[in-house]
């Protein structure tokens, strides 16, 4: 039969819950009311301490990427890279449409197996202006404590190609003053709320014949941005060489800003060319300097093609072994790891 406690007991027990209650108030309190101010200096163990991208700034080796539009769950395209270019990426890109939640899970999942996150943020059906006016913080504000909570490195783009006509942010639809405001707004928000673990990319695509937006109208400026991301293809228009694909934009940037440069999109297009165009792209890239290059490794029909396009590595035996073979002898391979 079990024992009674006296009544003594009872009084001392209910005394020191009733502290305890008091204490987790104080300290709930302390920290909702920090939220609530977005001061994003909420203080924490070094257990839990922010990730601070500012030691991967200046990256020493050449990163090998891939990008497609799955989830950072979706990890096919990952091994079947691997596969195909004989060795995993170091990034791994991916997209989100403006109002989505992110994913620090599935960001984390891809920051320990080796791959540095990417996620192009895309404005659909979003106004810059009211981005750049704070009509849009609410989301904001959500979107960065979400990546601060991952507690790893992401590379952020925002509404990259920005000077394409064919993006609704791009020109004709919304104007580069719109653009830069809404990007600076983006940056200090994250910065005023304390996110130390974004490497923000400013992404264009090439100056070409359909794109011919003047870049800097568009550059938010050196404060704002960490490296610069180049979006180009190997045709089946445009691109014949690095020279004439990637070098004259490469210039231009270079005459307003001195960051990193990563190539955020590109491959080639399946064609009797293929091969030396592979070997083009490597060396070009090599010589030019860039912390990386990433590849679209997908077969697709873009908007107004009749037919699908295939920038695949593996399209022949011949374009396989010359993706291999280049990316090596020009030291692309930069790897990550998620500790």
């Amino acid at each position: 039969m079990a024992r009674r406690p006296r009544p003594g007991y009872l009084l001392a027990a209910v005394a020191l819950v009733i502290a305890g209650l008091v204490a987790a108030y104080v300290l709930g309190g302390q920290g909702a009311a920090g939220d609530t101010r977005e001061t994003g200096r909420a203080s924490a163990s070094p257990a839990t301490a922010p990730f601070d991208v500012s030691s991967m700034l200046r990256p020493s080796g050449r990163m090998l990427g891939v990008v497609d539009n799955k989830t950072p769950w979706q990890y096919g395209i990952v091994k079947t890279f691997t596969e195909q270019a004989g060795r995993a990426p170091d990034i791994r890109e991916y997209y989100t449409s403006w109002g989505e939640d992110f994913d620090p899970e599935g960001n984390a999942f891809l920051w320990k197996h080796g791959q540095l996150p990417m996620l192009a943020l895309v404005p659909v059906d979003t106004s810059l202006a009211r981005v750049a006016e704070g009509a849009e913080d609410a989301y904001i504000r959500r979107l960065a404590r979400q990546v601060a909570a991952y507690r790893g490195p992401l590379a952020l783009s925002f509404a990259g190609e920005m000077n394409s006509p064919w993006n609704g942010w791009g020109p004709g639809h919304q104007e580069p003053s719109d653009f830069v405001g809404a990007w600076r707004h983006l940056h200090d928000v994250f910065h005023r709320l304390g996110v130390t673990n974004v490497i923000w990319v400013w992404n264009p695509h090439v100056v070409d014949t359909a794109s011919k937006g003047e870049l800097h109208t568009y550059f938010p400026g050196n404060d704002y941005v960490d490296w610069v991301g180049v979006v180009g293809y190997y045709g089946p228009v445009d691109g014949v060489a690095f020279s004439t694909l990637f070098t004259p934009t490469l210039k231009e940037i270079a005459r307003f800003c001195d960051k990193p440069v990563l190539i955020t999109e590109t491959g080639v297009a399946q064609g009797s060319s293929k091969q030396a165009q592979i070997r083009d792209l490597f060396k070009g890239a090599h010589d030019a300097g860039v912390i990386g290059l990433v590849w679209y490794d997908q077969r697709k029909t873009w908007p107004g093609s009749s037919q699908p396009t295939d920038w695949r590595i593996d399209t022949s035996l011949g374009a396989q072994a010359a993706f291999r073979v280049e990316s090596a002898r020009a030291g692309f391979g930069h790897p990550f790891t998620g500790d």
